[in-house]
C-alpha cells in the first residue's frame, strides 16, 4: 500500500496540462491532417497515385488525432473541462468517434483493465481457456474467427467506425445519446458534402483508406498494449490497480517518429497508472521514475509474436494460442485413452 502510495506520489507532478504544450500540439497535427487531406483532393488530377499517398500520410495525423481526443475524455489536454469538451468533439468528429460515448466506455476500461471478472466494456474481447472450451462449437468458431488478425485488423475498423461508434449502448444516458446523435448527424453532413464537390470515388480515396488505416493501426496498439507474453491479470479479489498499470499495461518502444506519430501511447503503463497525465508528459514521467522503467518492454519486433496469442490460461497465468490448446487437449485424450 505504502509502495502505492509513493508511486501515485511522484506521478502526481507530471499529471498537469501545459496551455502552451496543448495548443502547439494541435497545432502540429490538426493543421497537417488538414492540409493533406486538401492536398488528396488536389492531387488526384494529377495521379490517384498522388492521393493514395496523401490517405496514408493522413492516417498518421489522424491517429495523432486521436491521442488528443483521448487525453480529452480523461480532461487532462486542458485545464479547463468547456476546453477539453470542445476539442474533444471537434477531434471526435476528425477521428469519426463520439466524445461522451468513448469517454464513458473508456473510463470503465481503466478501472477494469486486467481484472477477469470485470471485462466486456471497452476491451477487445479475450477468453479464458476454460470459458472457451465451455462455448458450444459455434460461439467457438465466431470467437476464433474474431480474434484472426484478418478480421480483427481488416474489418475491425469498418465495425468500428460504420458500426459500433454510431450506436449508443442500452445503458446510455441522454447526454450521451445526444452527443453520438450530434457526431452521426455532423459527420453525415461532411460526408454527403464532400461527395457531393468530389464524388463519392474520390471521398473513399481520401478519406476511406485514410481511417481505414487510421482504424487497423489504432485497434494494434489497443491490442498489443495489453496483449503481450508476461500481461497482469487477476480475478476481481486479487486484482491491484496499480499492478493491473504497470504490469498489465506495456511500454511499446517504437521508434521516435512513430512514437510521435502515435503522441507517447507507447507509454501506456504510465498512462493507465495515471490518466491524467497529458500525452506530452508521458515520457518524462517514465524516465524520471525508476518503477515505472520495471514494466514490460516490447519493441515492434516481438510485438509481432502477439498476435498468436488468443486465449489467457489463469491457472498458468499466461496467454496460449489456439494451436497449443490443440495440442494440450490431443495430448489430454491420448492419456486418457491408454489408461
Amino acid at each position: 500500500m505504502e509502495k502505492t502510495k509513493q508511486l501515485r506520489k511522484e506521478v502526481a507532478p507530471f499529471a498537469k496540462s501545459e496551455m502552451k504544450a496543448s495548443v502547439f500540439q494541435l497545432i502540429n497535427t490538426i493543421l497537417p491532417l488538414l492540409l493533406i487531406w486538401s492536398a488528396g483532393y488536389y492531387l488526384l488530377q494529377f495521379s490517384p497515385w498522388f492521393t493514395v499517398v496523401c490517405s496514408i500520410l493522413a492516417s498518421g495525423f489522424v491517429v495523432r488525432t486521436f491521442i488528443i481526443f483521448h487525453d480529452c475524455t480523461h480532461g487532462s489536454f486542458f485545464k479547463n473541462k468547456k476546453a477539453n469538451q470542445i476539442v474533444g468533439n471537434i477531434t471526435g468528429l476528425l477521428t469519426s468517434f463520439p466524445f461522451e460515448k468513448w469517454k464513458r466506455e473508456h473510463i470503465i476500461h481503466h478501472a477494469s483493465s486486467s481484472n477477469l471478472d470485470k471485462r466486456g466494456i471497452g476491451d477487445i474481447e479475450m477468453l479464458t481457456v476454460d470459458e472457451y472450451l465451455e462455448k458450444p462449437k459455434l460461439s467457438r468458431f465466431a470467437y476464433r474467427l474474431y480474434r484472426n488478425p484478418f478480421v480483427m485488423f481488416g474489418l475491425g475498423p469498418l465495425y468500428l467506425v460504420l458500426i459500433d461508434n454510431r450506436l449508443n449502448s442500452k445503458d446510455a444516458k441522454r447526454k450521451e445519446r445526444f452527443n453520438t446523435y450530434f457526431n452521426n448527424l455532423a459527420l453525415l453532413i461532411i460526408c454527403v458534402s464532400l461527395i457531393l464537390l468530389f464524388g463519392w470515388q474520390t471521398f473513399l480515396l481520401v478519406h476511406g483508406i485514410t481511417l481505414f488505416i487510421a482504424g487497423a493501426l489504432g485497434i494494434w496498439l489497443f491490442y498489443i498494449q495489453h496483449t503481450y507474453e508476461d500481461s497482469y491479470f487477476e480475478y476481481n479479489e486479487e486484482w491491484d490497480y496499480v499492478k493491473a498499470a504497470v504490469e498489465g499495461s506495456s511500454y511499446y518502444k517504437l521508434p521516435k517518429l512513430l512514437q510521435w506519430i502515435t503522441g507517447n501511447i507507447g507509454y501506456h503503463h504510465v498512462h493507465h497508472l495515471a490518466p491524467r497525465v497529458p500525452n506530452y508528459n508521458l515520457e518524462a514521467a517514465h524516465e524520471s521514475i525508476p518503477p515505472l522503467q520495471r514494466a514490460t518492454t516490447i519493441t515492434i519486433k516481438t510485438s509481432v509474436e502477439s498476435i498468436r496469442y488468443k486465449l489467457y490460461d489463469p491457472k498458468n497465468k499466461r496467454f496460449v494460442s489456439f494451436k497449443e490448446l490443440g495440442k494440450e487437449l490431443r495430448f489430454k485424450k491420448h492419456l486418457h485413452l491408454n489408461r
